[in-house]
């Protein structure tokens, strides 16, 4: 038999969030609450060719902004290779505010937004390990961002 504990620790670590790094040199507080990626449910996130892996960041930009877009980089023995089809990507459309009401850009300082989507694992990606690097971006400046050790699978 499982031990109680065991159970409501792991069901709390599951509804938390994803277990995700800082980017270097920066310190997101509650990082690991505001992000989830789905299926990952331990490090390194399985990421299954021909599969979509869904994302939800909360996040709250300090400045008012025009567009807001994905930077997603896959670092390959030491080259940031772009996520093809994520990178580069507008997420304005992809937009609610905390209360759950369609939002969209120009986005407003203060106000705490949840980006929501889905991407599709090419089945092209090679069997590697990688670290993810992911950052919303308003032009080349990160609203915030995140990295996580990742594993490309059949």
């Amino acid at each position: 038999m499982i031990p109680l504990s065991l159970v409501v620790c792991t069901l709390l670590a599951l509804a938390m969030g994803t277990n995700v790094l800082q980017c270097p040199g920066k310190s997101i507080e509650n990082l690991n609450e505001n992000v989830k990626l789905t299926p990952c449910k331990r490090s390194p996130c399985r990421l299954k060719k021909g599969t979509n892996t869904h994302i939800s960041i909360n996040f709250v930009p300090e400045n008012d902004m025009e567009d807001v877009t994905n930077h997603v980089t896959a670092d390959v023995f030491g080259v940031m290779v772009p996520f093809i089809g994520v990178d580069g990507n507008s997420v304005c459309d992809k937009l609610q505010t905390e209360s759950g009401e369609k939002a969209s850009c120009p986005l407003k300082a203060g106000t705490k937004y949840v980006y929501t989507d889905q991407f599709l694992v090419q089945n092209f990606y090679p069997l590697i390990d990688v670290k993810v690097h992911w950052a919303l971006r308003e032009g080349t400046n990160d609203i915030m961002c995140f990295e996580m050790p990742a594993k490309i699978v059949k």
